[in-house]
């Protein structure tokens, strides 16, 4: 047994991973770059070593830092999780030649199985079904557009190296190819340094499946179950269920053969995972992920198995724990994964620092894997990943409720979330009758992005009461700092010389569709407060705000349990399950809120990258044409013109970071034909 490893990771992987060897009684050793350097894995680890600034290839995917990192600290193995360097067959080599065990399958495998192209040529010569496509070597672009139009389309273009779905295209029409092609290859030279892409026949209505597979150096070899990954958003899961819902007991059984003996033919080791594109009655090969997956945990609550403690001692050399007809599936799992970004913005990827983080508490139904703590950033850098909640229980539909209680109880404020959209899923008609595919978000968007309408009453009120008992709480320390504690120029209780102690608030709530001031009207009484929301509605109001946000309203005789955040100069409330109502003070800073761009402004949604300038200065544009790629969160954002016009300038160069909000262009307005008034 290992006494120390190295974890070749961040987030909540690494902090997974850190916790098992702790249970194990190994100590533990984390990596970390600068943006990382009060991150929780850092904090949880025995020991971390700084690798490098921000950026991944100068930090987490330098694999001769991450060695050297490994060497200084006596670790005689490194867990790479997923992402990064888990899939690099020449990080696997150099951990070798290092004297250091890579806790992974063999490089061979890795590069047999990594290369998409390959693996589908090792698939087609096993029998294994293949997705119609061309995935050979020669990536000429004249020849990858022939391919496709021989294919029909819709077509797929997805990376040769990698995963996660990062610069996979589906490509609707010929006239777009040439343009997708190229964002692909751009996505995947910066996500896994290579730009190589395959062609697919893209397949509407099919379901994700992957089987989970486990070898050892003794050549055995076990499946441990299915799981279904079909929700996804930009071809990146945020729902994973085990065992995957609804499939014929034949098919399942050839799907797990036909995963067995891919894992066999390439003398594989360790944990991986094949996966399969389903349709009605047939299955195709798509891809093997030679690592731990995202989503296994959803296998471990159906197993009960620890798949890092079976790496861990694969990788020593030991045998698999249990045979076949050992390992029992019980009961159903689902995961789902909470990340910071936009869902009605295309689910663009957020950055910033959590303000306020609530998650349930864990228990035998209930597991939370997470990275973060309150009051941490998000980098713009790295995969906005805030937690995954996995819940478990003794059939699918029960599992369903137990997910629906889990995301009521998570609050999350300072950045935007996926968490109304993971729970619109849930209590979707349509995911409660399985099987769901690949399409499900789309067909249900509107739906599942309904827009929230203004704050009632209730929450309205709650808002003021949280309001007046922060202005209160800052007054009494502000008093006792002060010469005078007792000056009645101190007081917050809306004193007034020969008046009524009263004011009236404006509220600027902030809405997807735009902002509502809502205008208050507070009298200050000796036990609290009235609130009059000037519509015929008033409240005799008190309340208590602790330092962590939790906030007891009184208004009249009932309490109101809420939680009152302030994130900057943004206030956020949740009252009960629903989701966080925001709003500004009305005054100088409430434009902030508004997100209205000057006309003729092009401004970053978001920190990153400029990847690509699609068009010249002085080039003349129609409203919505692209102009930029913005590369942030490991993915392409197409910037479109704000309006007709020609572009005056472009405010940065081809490779420069930009900070969110900043401009990025501006344009002129394109003169009136002759003759025009």
């Amino acid at each position: 047994m290992f006494s120390k490893i190295l974890i070749a990771n961040r987030g909540e992987i690494a902090c997974r991973i850190i916790r098992t060897v702790r249970r194990l009684g190994i100590a533990s050793a984390a990596v970390y770059s600068d943006a990382d350097r009060a991150a929780m894995h850092v904090a949880l680890a025995d020991e971390a070593f700084r690798i490098g600034p921000a950026p991944a290839r100068a930090s987490y995917l330098d694999g001769a830092k991450i060695i050297d990192a490994a060497q200084k600290s006596r670790a005689q193995a490194i867990h790479p999780g997923y992402g990064f360097l888990s899939e690099s067959a020449e990080f696997a080599e150099s951990c070798a030649t290092a004297g250091v065990v890579f806790i992974g399958p063999p490089a061979a495998a890795i590069r047999a199985m990594g290369d998409k192209a390959q693996a589908k040529t090792l698939m087609e010569k096993a029998g294994v079904p293949l997705v119609p496509g061309y995935h050979g070597g020669d990536q000429d672009p004249a020849l990858l557009s022939r391919k496709a139009l021989a294919l029909g389309y819709p077509v797929l273009i997805k990376p040769l190296a990698g995963g996660g779905g990062k610069g996979m295209k589906i490509v609707a029409r010929a006239g777009d190819f040439a343009d997708q092609l190229a964002s692909a290859k751009r996505e995947a030279l910066s996500a896994f340094g290579d730009g190589r892409v395959l062609i697919e026949k893209y397949l509407s209505r099919t379901r994700h499946v992957e089987v989970q597979i486990f070898a050892d150096s003794q050549q055995n070899c076990v499946h441990l179950f299915d799981r279904d990954c079909s929700i996804q958003r930009r071809h990146q899961k945020i729902i994973e269920e085990a065992p995957a819902p609804d499939i014929s007991g034949e098919l399942r059984l050839a799907m797990r053969e036909a995963a067995l003996s891919a894992a066999r033919a390439i003398g594989y080791v360790g944990a991986g995972t094949m996966e399969f594109l389903l349709s009605p009655g047939a299955f195709f090969f798509l891809e093997m992920n030679t690592r731990l997956q995202v989503e296994h945990p959803v296998t471990e609550m159906i197993t009960g198995i620890d798949l890092v403690e079976w790496q861990v001692h694969v990788a020593t050399g030991g045998a698999l724990p249990l045979r076949q007809e050992e390992i029992r599936s019980l009961g159903h799992a689902i995961e789902a994964r909470l990340y910071a970004e936009d869902p009605p913005r295309d689910f663009l990827p957020q950055s910033g620092q959590i303000a306020h983080l609530d998650l349930p508490a864990q228990g035998a139904q209930l597991r939370i894997d997470a990275g973060v703590h309150a009051g941490d950033v998000i980098p713009d850098d790295y995969d906005p990943m805030i937690a995954k909640l996995v819940v478990w229980d003794k059939d699918r539909r029960g599992a369903i409720r137990c997910l629906r209680a889990a995301l009521a109880e998570t609050r999350v404020a300072g950045v935007a979330t996926n968490l109304d959209f993971l729970r619109a899923i849930a209590a979707h008609q349509a995911f409660e009758a399985p099987p769901p595919d690949t399409g499900f978000i789309e067909r249900h968007r509107d739906d599942l992005l309904v827009r929230r309408p203004p704050a009632g009453h209730d929450v309205l009120a709650v808002a003021v009461v949280g309001l007046l008992c922060e202005r209160a709480a800052f007054g009494r320390e502000k008093a006792q700092r002060s010469n005078d504690p007792w000056s009645p120029w101190n007081s917050q209780n809306g004193w007034r010389l020969n008046e009524h102690a009263q004011e009236t608030l404006c509220l600027r709530e902030i809405l997807p569709g735009g902002c509502g001031d809502r205008h208050v009207e507070v009298n200050y009484l000796r036990d609290g407060w009235r609130i009059d929301l000037l519509g015929g509605t008033f409240f005799h109001a008190s309340g208590t705000l602790a330092p962590d946000g939790t906030l007891a309203a009184d208004l009249d005789d009932r309490r109101v349990n809420a939680v009152w955040v302030r994130s900057g100069e943004e206030i956020l409330v949740f009252v009960g399950a629903e989701a966080a109502h925001r709003f500004l003070q009305a005054g100088p800073s409430a434009g902030a809120a508004r997100r209205d761009e000057p006309a003729g402004r092009l401004t970053s949604p978001m920190p990153g990258r400029i990847a690509a300038l699609l068009v010249a200065p002085g080039a003349k544009v129609e409203a919505n044409q692209p102009v930029l790629v913005l590369e942030a969160m490991k993915m392409e954002h197409l910037l479109t013109a704000p309006r007709s016009g020609i572009v005056k300038e472009f405010k940065f160069q081809l490779g420069d970071h930009v900070a969110e909000g900043v401009e990025l262009a501006s344009f002129e307005t394109r003169p009136p034909p002759d003759g025009a008034s």
